[in-house]
């Protein structure tokens, strides 16, 4: 099942390769900074019309995507809207709420995919749009080896400025891919990348084993004409489900439980051995 997703991973030990992963619509199955719209509201961070527009603007990110245009657009609606928010505060109700919203929604095909890459030997690289503080952890949860995410300028008193560091989108993508390369050794004909977005096609091209995944209108024809695998992920499963004893950290409580029991138990047959000695 694995190596259908993977329309032909190869296994190859050298030169290095990495498989560089778009995030929304693509590893996940909704945006992941539209996702905690209801967790800034709670949180204090936006007001009641900003989280209505913010679940309005995954609706429509969820029906066909954003073109260009409409990308800009939420880069500077989301940019004015982050002006004045606490790093710090984004970055707990983030962790706090991190399991609950994302982890569920993530692709059953993805994480397999992801799988069969590390055990190929390559590195896994999440390169998204979405802000550094929704998209590290994010990869944290995944097991992704490295994350490219857009930056957004921090002042002196730990607040964003509303002012774009660095815009992870498009060309920039690609330029990330090659720069980390170089730096990493990786050779790009042997790399593979996966994307939903036609605003991905740099970040395609610059690899030897492109797909197309859940592509929208243009992206999906580009791919016909260039023979690129097509990829349909539609089975979210919580990571939980699939690899519980991996995803589900021991709670102290159950531990100690666990420690008792494991210590009544022995003491238990040191008894009934000792028993049976002084019987025989």
């Amino acid at each position: 099942m694995v190596g259908a997703y993977a329309q032909g991973v190869e296994n190859h030990s050298s030169p290095r390769a990495a498989a560089f992963f778009d995030l929304d619509k693509t590893v996940i199955a909704k945006s992941s900074t539209l996702t905690f719209g209801k967790s800034f509201y709670q949180g204090g961070l936006i007001n009641r019309r900003a989280a209505l527009r913010t679940a309005y603007a995954q609706f429509v990110f969820l029906a066909g995507g954003l073109d260009h245009d409409q990308m800009e657009r939420m880069r500077e609606y989301l940019s004015a809207l982050c002006r004045g928010w606490n790093v710090q505060q984004v970055r707990e109700i983030v962790a706090e709420t991190l399991h609950d919203l994302i982890d569920p929604i993530i692709y059953d095909e993805a994480a397999s995919l992801i799988e069969e890459h590390h055990t190929a030997g390559r590195d896994v690289v999440i390169v998204s749009t979405s802000g550094a503080e929704v998209v590290e952890p994010v990869g944290e949860l995944l097991g992704a080896d490295r994350v490219v995410a857009t930056r957004m300028v921090v002042g002196e008193d730990g607040c964003f400025t509303g002012e774009v560091e660095y815009y992870a989108y498009g060309p920039t993508k690609a330029e990330a891919i090659r720069e980390l390369a170089a730096s990493e050794g990786y050779d790009l004909d042997r790399c593979y990348a996966y994307s939903d977005s036609a605003t991905d096609l740099p970040m395609l091209q610059a690899v030897g084993h492109p797909h197309a995944v859940n592509p929208d209108r243009t992206l999906r024809r580009e791919a016909l004409a260039r023979g690129w695998p097509i990829l349909a992920f539609r089975h979210p499963v919580p990571l939980k489900k699939r690899l519980p004893a991996l995803s589900v950290p021991p709670r102290p409580a159950l531990v100690a439980a666990a420690a008792i029991g494991a210590a009544a138990a022995t003491a238990g047959l040191v008894w009934y051995a000792s028993r049976r000695r002084s019987t025989a």
